[in-house]
């Protein structure tokens, strides 16, 4: 058995994670990471990047922009200068610009848009994910489908369902909640929903077209998309900037990477085989860390006056918290607000993004099929 350790850098100690198969890690629909095991606190040694990566693996948008300013640094570190991008206040902006263009093409054709959730199995974690979207499609008069089905179910229930909402015309968003049950092939399922209602944004078609210039793909996945508007709202320019990705999933980091060099930025991509990662990252103007390792990216990873957004989340024990841990991002808080000149916190940072951005890919789908501007 392996096992993972990081420092917390909240205090002097380290902390172990406690061992896990294979695969520590397991990616949410909507694009978080999470740690399958909590970590617990023993004296222990860093890793050096190349190890802690090995465990990781312009688009549309709302046709309003708000510019956001940063709100003053909350941290518990009385000597921080960077500020905090406001994730929650942001997404907010962003649900309230949603909502009235929801009701817009509700009086001008009658028409509301539809998200459809399939979940299936029982996660606790899942079943969260699934009711904050509800809530949030509720909150902005989308219509929200939901069909729970159980962990035994069969792969062909879950497609029969996937094609059903294919063709219902009420519906102009699909998303299956992940992960699925083993016994399930996940891209066979995912493969099946239709590519003008995909939007989450992983359809192979959908990101070989942001791959490429000219091209504008039907839907951005819902986390880089977050980050990118994150950024915008908040003032940064990124055209011309030198910029780091650390991670390179298909659900965040790729994506995330691709953006930015749409966005004109100069990017690189550190990984679990680059060997240079912290000097590569602190010649960065803007990082985005999305790799699920708590506190991989020190505040010595950091080019002083950088902006950095931390995508990850991950739960750590904490006996002080009412629920016996806390969450902590990708970036070591308390050493990166030293450095940076604006950084996410997490959480309040990308998550509520994610969820936003979410909401207005379903409405962009609902306004393409029936041509409304």
């Amino acid at each position: 058995m392996a096992s993972m350790i990081f420092t917390d850098c909240s205090s002097s100690t380290t902390a172990r994670l406690l061992p896990f198969t294979r695969n520590p890690l397991f990616r949410l629909r909507d694009g978080t990471v999470l740690l399958r095991r909590l970590v617990t606190l023993t004296p222990s040694h860093l890793p050096s990047p190349r190890r802690a990566l090995a465990f990781g693996s312009s688009s549309p948008s709302p046709s309003t922009r708000v510019t956001a300013s940063f709100t003053t640094e909350a941290s518990t570190s009385a000597s921080a200068t960077a500020k905090v991008i406001d994730g929650k206040s942001i997404a907010k902006q962003i649900r309230d610009e949603i909502s009235v263009e929801v009701a817009r093409m509700k009086d001008a054709i009658g028409v509301v848009p539809g998200l459809a959730v399939i979940i299936v199995g029982d996660r606790k974690d899942s079943a969260t994910y699934v009711r904050n979207k509800r809530k949030a499609c509720e909150s902005v008069g989308i219509i929200s489908f939901e069909v729970r089905l159980p962990e035994d179910a069969t792969e062909q229930e879950v497609i029969n369902h996937i094609s059903e909402f294919n063709n219902d015309s009420s519906v102009h968003g699909i998303l299956v909640q992940l992960p699925l049950p083993s016994h399930m092939n996940e891209t066979n399922i995912l493969d099946v929903v239709n590519i003008e209602k995909d939007v989450d944004g992983f359809h192979p078609l959908n990101m070989g077209c942001l791959a490429m210039r000219d091209r504008e793909p039907m839907f951005v996945p819902c986390t880089p998309k977050g980050c990118i508007e994150l950024l915008h709202r908040s003032g940064v320019s990124i055209k011309g900037k030198r910029a780091v990705v650390v991670g390179r999933s298909n659900i965040v980091g790729m994506p995330a990477a691709l953006l930015l060099q749409n966005e004109n930025a100069t990017v690189s991509i550190v990984h679990s085989r680059t060997p240079n990662a912290e000097e590569l990252t602190r010649q960065a103007d803007i990082v985005i860390a999305a790799v699920g390792v708590p506190n991989m990216v020190r505040g010595n990873w950091i080019k002083p006056g950088a902006v950095v957004i931390d995508v990850g989340i991950n739960p750590v024990e904490d006996a002080k918290s009412p629920r016996g841990y806390r969450l902590v991002g990708d970036v070591c808080y308390e050493e990166a607000c030293k450095v940076a000149s604006a950084i996410t916190p997490v959480p309040g940072g990308v998550g509520p993004m994610t969820i936003a951005m979410l909401l207005d890919n379903t409405l962009i789908s609902a306004k393409r099929a029936y041509n409304f501007k």
